[in-house]
């Protein structure tokens, strides 16, 4: 195993009776990386945190962390810990009681547990609240708490699984922020399970997004959002319009025909999508522009639409729209200060198109 790996896993397979939750998973995470396993509900990624952890066995593969095989060690034989959705804080327990546990557990000295517990508290920013009973945070303090008591025991790697699903949205905005910046300062290996794709997107150096038990591509967020691998991972990474149809033509240039009659030209990235009988277009709504005055003579296609539904998102408007020749239906997004956005009504007939560079074309499943 390479050096610089905390984690490889080796052909995960996880069986239930006749239900595979888990195919044949191989994936390497770096040391210090903040790696993300991403996905819907039912697509593997807590039963495979739960293996790493030592939680769940594998039917068959193989778990290393830190070069050692781990696959058949339990949970409290691996140089992990995991925190958990709930937190699950010792409520009879206060704050530094609860970071302690895991130190006192390995039968640590009282002069060095109280020193580990201080600098914990201070990395999380709650010196004044040892004292506090853990019921009497706020689930922000509570979550700090949760995370440095897993931080205590020194692990090679630390699982987070759905952390912040329990707190509110502003809440949760702010600990994204505050986890990012831990992660940063203490440069442990973090591998942390969300179906949340901002989380994924603002939070993580690597991602792996998963699909029934399946891992169908890793890369950065940067990477996966921008060159995604099929039309699952495009339309689950960000949001997009996604249209259904075949490639109707290659030369003089690739266009791309939908089931509803509707023509635009496309970029083709493999000879699979061109040669397909079956194939699908993903278009990101902020690809798509409104044309105002004439303008955009260089968009390689420019449709006429009717504006069906307008939404209010503050900095933004969220415009559904539907062809007039099709009835195709799509949706886009105008910034709220422009002259565009001023216009904007239902019913209006605009004029809008977008870059055959910004067309992603997939081989249909």
């Amino acid at each position: 195993m390479p050096s610089d790996l905390s984690l490889q896993l080796e052909k995960i397979i996880k069986k239930y009776g006749d239900v595979t939750a888990l195919e044949g998973v191989s994936l390497d995470v770096r040391d210090g990386d903040f790696f993300f396993l991403l996905g819907p509900s039912g697509c593997g990624k807590t039963t495979l945190l739960k293996i790493i952890g030592g939680l769940e066995n594998p039917t068959r593969g193989t778990v290393k962390i830190m070069g050692e095989d781990v696959t058949h060690l339990p949970a409290n034989k691996r140089n992990t810990s995991t925190v958990f959705q709930e937190w699950a804080l010792f409520p009879h327990m206060n704050v530094f009681d609860n970071i302690a546990f895991g130190l006192r557990t390995q039968k640590k000295g009282r002069a060095e547990i109280k020193k580990k517990v201080a600098e914990l508290l201070a990395l999380i920013q709650l010196e004044e609240y040892q004292n506090r009973m853990a019921f009497q945070l706020s689930g922000g303090q509570q979550q700090r708490v949760a995370i440095a008591r897993a931080l205590a025991t020194e692990p090679a790697i630390l699982l987070l699984d759905e952390p912040l699903s329990n707190l509110d949205l502003a809440l949760r905005q702010q600990m994204r922020i505050e986890l990012k910046k831990l992660h940063e300062q203490i440069k442990k290996t973090f591998i942390y399970v969300t179906h949340d794709q901002t989380e994924a997107l603002t939070m993580a150096d690597t991602v792996v997004v998963m699909d029934k038990g399946r891992a169908v591509q890793v890369g950065s967020p940067k990477d996966i959002y921008k060159n995604p691998a099929t039309d699952y991972v495009a339309t689950f990474i960000g949001e997009a319009n996604e249209f259904h149809g075949v490639i109707h033509a290659i030369t003089p240039e690739p266009v791309f025909k939908t089931d509803t009659g509707l023509d635009f030209k496309v970029t083709l990235r493999d000879r699979d999508t061109s040669t397909a009988d079956r194939a699908s277009a993903i278009i990101r709504p902020e690809h798509i522009k409104v044309i105002l005055d004439g303008a955009g003579k260089s968009m390689d296609n420019q449709f006429e639409a009717c504006i069906d539904d307008i939404v209010y998102f503050g900095p933004s408007l969220r415009i559904f729209a539907r062809l007039e020749k099709t009835e195709e239906t799509f949706f886009f997004d105008i910034t709220v200060d422009t002259q565009a956005a001023n216009d904007v009504r239902r019913g209006q007939l605009l004029k809008v198109g977008f870059s055959k560079l910004f067309t992603l074309c997939f081989k249909a499943d």
